[in-house]
């Protein structure tokens, strides 16, 4: 019989357990991560920006185990998600796993020039009329804290960006449903090779962009109801600790639902596909002097609400 009472007092103290862990997390919208724990990696949530994480696909099983799935999945994984937080899903100490790309291989890189109106202001240059449209390979991709490299450029620069997440298919979506077609909101961090980018290559912008390591994303996905306005979110990149860029994106010259009815008029959109927003002012190449990164710099970008990533420069 003490036994059997030693038994169920474990079984209150699990399920105990398991409400306090639910009730303490967040009740609308999740912060979806890749991350390596054991040797693999693995798709989960983390329980606020740097707190411990959840393993979802060995929560339910039925959870793809890879973003891009996860969000093809759509409205069925984000609610599975819920219903294993809910439950009180086992947390994974932040201390034992390593941050990764939230996602690693989107369809599209897609990228906006010139979208931020205190930026354009900066180059003395008229607002665009519409959307500048340019892209990286996917391969540029790489994670929170991993080495971006200043190989092949004498005239590597810092960019800020916002990221939209595209979670639902969509070709020639109207201004009016575009919010629908979108899973969240992550960070990058555009490196530039300005010398590639303007000086070489006839002037085509693709090389100075996408070489391996430029694209810097994370923390994580955060889906669009955990965000209160992504249009109106503080946005700042720091250099060695010290701010660069500081800005707002209500400065965005094309926000969200415009820039995805633009684009869609051309290419389809895909879940997991990645729009990168634009930067506001502060770059190195418009300063006088300009600033080049260099070997040993550390670089963190950062949106309010979604979090911050830093990345060493070797």
């Amino acid at each position: 019989s003490d036994l059997l009472v030693r038994a169920a007092s474990l079984r209150t103290f699990k399920v105990c357990t398991r409400v306090f862990m639910a009730e303490k997390r967040p009740r609308s919208g999740l912060r979806l991560i890749r991350f390596e724990h054991e040797g693999s990696v693995k798709l989960g949530v983390e329980i606020g920006e740097g707190g411990n994480v959840v393993d979802l696909h060995a929560a339910d099983s039925t959870i793809p185990a890879d973003m891009r799935t996860f969000l093809t999945q759509g409205s069925e994984s984000i609610q599975k998600a819920k219903n294993a937080l809910a439950q009180g899903a086992p947390e994974i100490p932040r201390a034992q796993i390593q941050l990764k790309a939230p996602i690693s291989d989107p369809e599209k890189v897609i990228c906006v020039g010139m979208n931020y109106v205190d930026h354009c202001t900066e180059q003395n240059v008229p607002v665009p009329k519409e959307p500048v449209i340019f892209s990286k390979f996917s391969s540029a991709i790489t994670d929170p804290g991993s080495p971006i490299s200043s190989e092949e450029t004498e005239n590597l620069d810092f960019e800020v960006e916002m990221v939209i997440v595209i979670g639902k298919t969509g070709k020639r979506i109207s201004e009016t449903d575009a919010m629908s077609h979108v899973a969240g909101f992550t960070v990058a961090h555009d490196v530039s090779a300005r010398d590639w980018q303007l000086k070489k290559n006839g002037g085509q912008w693709l090389l100075g962009k996408t070489m391996d390591t430029y694209c810097p994303i994370g923390p994580a996905i955060v889906t669009t109801e955990s965000i209160t306005d992504p249009h109106n979110l503080g946005i700042r990149c720091r250099l060695n600790g010290e701010i660069v860029q500081d800005s707002n994106t209500k400065q965005l010259v094309h926000k969200t639902p415009a820039l995805l009815a633009f684009i869609s008029r051309f290419v389809t959109l895909r879940p997991g596909d990645l729009i990168l927003t634009g930067t506001p002012p502060g770059v190195g190449c418009f300063r006088k002097p300009p600033i080049w990164l260099k070997k040993g710099d550390v670089v963190q970008v950062e949106v309010d609400e979604i979090g911050s990533i830093s990345n060493p420069v070797e």
